[in-house]
């Protein structure tokens, strides 16, 4: 039986999540995050988001157990036995992706997302969008309720949503989908390196104007947003063997 690591256990508010706490806490001892070996949160998709962007500074990996809903990026609730899991899980690194915007104002501002990064209407009329792929305009108008740019980690959820494909994990692509786009009409979207450069352009905002979102980090009244992958922040994710990042954008293809 492995020793015990050291665990800085972490919750969502709910309270699922808390009795969840309060027992793993009793059997294993909690320590400070930034004195974890293993960091592991308990919570669904949303709260292991918050979790690796509150942690991406620590060298700490988080091994997440589902006390949500979906749980895509989280292992199975157990009390017993967390030692052995977290000494055989297998780890995935996932960078992020960094957006840069401004909003109408003039007002900088930047983000990092996990699973993607979206450009959505803010009004009762539908965005129009100039999109250009390293510095090279590639579509001179798109007319759509949005737009987003996810990586291969976040390509099964908002972008799967939007009819985006499902990018196999480790692969060096970014997904680029459009959400209802109006014009051109069958615009689905593009396949990009992960080393590329998209920005959004917002084509008359004061008449249309759109909002911008990293995970879950809004912004509103663009003018215009850069996305792009940053491989200087690495987050590191632990998953029991067979149930890694790979087979479950395996698995979700076939349900």
């Amino acid at each position: 039986m492995p020793d015990t690591p050291a665990i800085a256990f972490v919750a969502s508010p709910t309270a699922e999540a808390q009795e969840s706490l309060a027992a793993l806490s009793a059997r294993y001892g909690s320590v400070a995050a930034d004195k974890a070996s293993h960091i592991v949160a308990l919570g669904g998709d949303g709260f292991m988001l918050q979790t690796l962007h509150a942690t991406q500074a620590l060298d700490a990996p988080v091994y997440g157990m589902n006390r949500g809903t979906v749980g895509f990026l989280m292992n199975a609730y157990a009390l017993e036995g967390l030692p052995e899991r977290l000494a055989a899980a297998q780890e995935e690194v996932i960078n992020p992706l960094r957006m840069r915007a401004e909003t109408v104002q003039g007002r900088p501002e930047t983000a990092l997302a996990i699973n993607e990064v979206s450009l959505l209407r803010a009004g009762p009329q539908a965005a129009r969008l100039r999109i250009s792929v390293d510095g090279r305009e590639r579509l001179d108008e798109l007319v759509c309720d949005g737009a987003l740019v996810c990586t291969p980690a976040g390509s099964t959820a908002y972008n799967y949503s939007a009819h985006g494909p499902i990018l196999p994990i480790g692969s060096d692509v970014l997904a680029l989908t459009a959400m209802a786009a109006f014009r051109p009409r069958r615009w689905r979207g593009a396949l990009l390196p992960k080393t590329a450069v998209v920005r959004f352009d917002v084509l008359n905002p004061a008449k249309r104007p759109v909002m911008a979102d990293a995970d879950g980090r809004s912004v509103r009244d663009v003018a215009w947003v850069e996305v792009r992958s940053e491989p200087r922040v690495a987050h590191r994710i632990l998953f029991d063997p067979g149930h890694g990042l790979e087979e479950r954008l395996i698995r979700e293809q076939f349900v």
